[in-house]
């Protein structure tokens, strides 16, 4: 029943199944492994995002890297309950009217989250309103705008349609939802004309923001005259009236950051770097996770079912991972690197070898990731394979559409390959899912992690690949200052450097793996599975969205004054 919710989480996107394109890369994910550690624990949640028919988009890849995108088909009715309820909004003048679906996200005890997904594919509709909710991400500024209308006003609506009264927190997660306080607002203030610090002070009082990301593509800006002409006048005064705007533009953002009582980053040291952006506001941190039962592979799941009992249902029992064995934990990931190499196999038909030392490096692409930074002094990388040891590449992630300069990196990353190949084997797998996702994080013998800094917010990916047994050499950013110790966890890239010099950082990259991890994963294997093994006790076990959840329960959903 509704009445025991009073948590709402908004978020543009969800993650929940590979058959499910609800979601482009790892902040749907997140969204989808938190909502079923809130499951897990029973928290008193509720979950608003939208409907994409369309989803994101199936990539695929050229011989030489060139990204082409088709809509995928998927059928809702497979896997949502449509729920018989409809709200309305205005949106440049027009009725808009919005349906939600319904998705229980089961949890290991027996509770359920409500994940309420909108949907305005409906004949009462505008036909161009009815393409609202077509494609994540897609579209141009208004139709952005207009789709973030629908998920933070039309989610706030529906909620009060279904009888979500009690609610108390409305967590944001990122700025694509932060409309949802100006729609409280317009609750608060009523038919007042004026809007009072009383009225700003309950709804800050109510929300809670979490920013991932401090590169400028994250955070929506949105012209006032355009916010004017789709929301309407009333809104668009009531936001030129706030400090939310940045220039001539709403900063959704800021918006999300002036009516939260709670503000937080999603690792320590992204907290550090949002303080800085927004140092009128305070920001706290939580660092991000992975749901353990999600992302460990098959090889790994068994081991841990015979030997680390109750591990399902607390993963703070991975912390016993070192009482495994070595063998039992080399064993689970050669059965798990397998079946990568059998995937790769079937979708390029290069037959990678087992016993190689095997490298990946599968994010989103985006820039400042740098996915090529390792092929940066190709003759460099072939003498190490040839001189020190034989080494494999597996890449994969999808560019947005409209980034050139990331379709651009992955055909650089294919061209880098194709230079190297007859010392380096290299292959870039197109259609980076949930499921190919699970494959790699496990199947690696490495997790290669190399952006810009201080531009990663996080990164879950490296914690995904922990759960396995998975060691990550990556840059002293994101997530990886707090799960690094150099030879127990993995292996710091430049972390002596804080300038970023990608110089550097190249020749810091090949050094550890010419005089560190190519000469211990091939002369002491058994030490480089203590690596692993140390990995899971103590990044698998911590870096969960169950601890991460704990955190946002104990710190983000107190409401000030108020009993739990």
């Amino acid at each position: 029943m509704p009445v025991d919710r009073r948590i709402a989480y908004f978020s543009m996107e969800v993650g929940l199944k590979t058959e499910m394109p609800t979601y482009s890369g790892g902040l749907g994910v997140l969204s989808g492994d938190t909502l079923r550690a809130a499951a897990d624990l029973g928290a008193p949640m509720v979950a608003v995002t939208l409907l994409y028919r369309q989803g994101f988009f199936r990539q695929h890849l050229a011989a030489d890297g060139s990204q082409t995108e088709t809509a995928p088909k998927w059928e809702p009715e497979s896997f949502l309950e449509p729920i018989d309820t409809l709200v309305k909004l205005r949106l440049e003048g027009r009725e808009v009217c919005l349906k939600p679906w319904l998705y229980r996200v089961q949890g290991d005890g027996g509770s359920d989250i409500p994940l309420y997904m909108l949907d305005a594919d409906l004949p009462e509709n505008d036909p161009e309103d009815r393409a609202l909710t077509g494609q994540l991400y897609g579209g141009d500024q208004r139709y952005r705008l207009r789709q973030e209308g629908l998920l933070g006003i039309g989610g706030i609506a529906m909620l009060h349609a279904l009888g979500y009264d009690q609610l108390d927190t409305f967590h944001m997660n990122e700025g694509h939802s932060a409309l949802l306080t100006l729609a409280l607002l317009n609750e608060i203030k009523g038919s007042s004309a004026t809007v009072t610090e009383g009225d700003i002070a309950t709804v800050r009082n109510l929300c809670v923001f979490t920013t991932h990301t401090p590169v400028p593509a994250g955070h929506d800006r949105f012209p006032l005259e355009l916010v004017r002409s789709v929301l309407g006048d009333r809104m668009a005064d009531l936001i030129e009236a706030l400090p939310v705007r940045d220039d001539d533009f709403l900063n959704m953002t800021l918006l999300g950051l002036f009516f939260s009582r709670y503000v937080n980053g999603v690792a320590r040291r992204h907290g550090e770097v949002a303080q800085g952006l927004y140092p009128h506001y305070k920001v706290s941190a939580i660092t991000n996770g992975v749901h353990a039962v999600t992302w460990v592979s098959d090889a790994f799941a068994q081991l841990y079912d015979r030997k680390l009992t109750g591990w399902r249902g607390d993963s703070h029992y991975l912390r016993q991972a070192l009482d495994l064995s070595v063998e039992d934990v080399m064993d689970a990931h050669k059965r798990a690197k397998r079946d990568l190499i059998g995937e790769v196999a079937k979708r390029t038909g290069v037959q990678l070898d087992p016993s190689v030392m095997t490298i990946g490096f599968a994010r989103r692409a985006a820039a400042y990731k740098r996915a090529d930074l390792v092929f940066s002094q190709p003759e460099m990388l072939r003498q190490i394979a040839r001189n020190v040891g034989p080494i494999q590449f597996v890449y994969a992630g999808k560019a947005h559409p409209h980034d050139v300069q990331a379709k651009e990196l992955i055909k650089r990353v294919v061209a880098a390959g194709a230079e190297v190949e007859a010392d380096v084997s290299v292959v870039y797998l197109e259609e980076h899912d949930m499921a190919l996702g699970k494959l790699l994080t496990s199947g690696v013998d490495l997790w290669l992690n190399n952006p810009q800094k201080p531009l990663e917010a996080s990164g879950t990916s490296g914690m995904k690949a922990a759960l396995n047994g998975v060691p990550s050499l990556s840059v002293l950013d994101g997530w990886w200052p707090e799960g690094w110790i150099e030879g127990v966890t993995g292996w710091s890239i430049a972390d002596g450097l804080d300038d970023g010099d990608p110089v550097q950082e190249s020749l810091s990259l090949y050094n550890k793996l010419s005089y560190v991890i190519l000469p211990l994963f091939y002369g002491s294997p058994s030490l480089y599975g203590r690596v692993m093994r140390s990995t899971i006790a103590i990044n698998g076990a911590y870096f969960t969205t169950e601890r991460m959840l704990q955190q946002y329960l104990n710190s983000a959903y107190v409401v000030p004054g108020v009993e739990s």
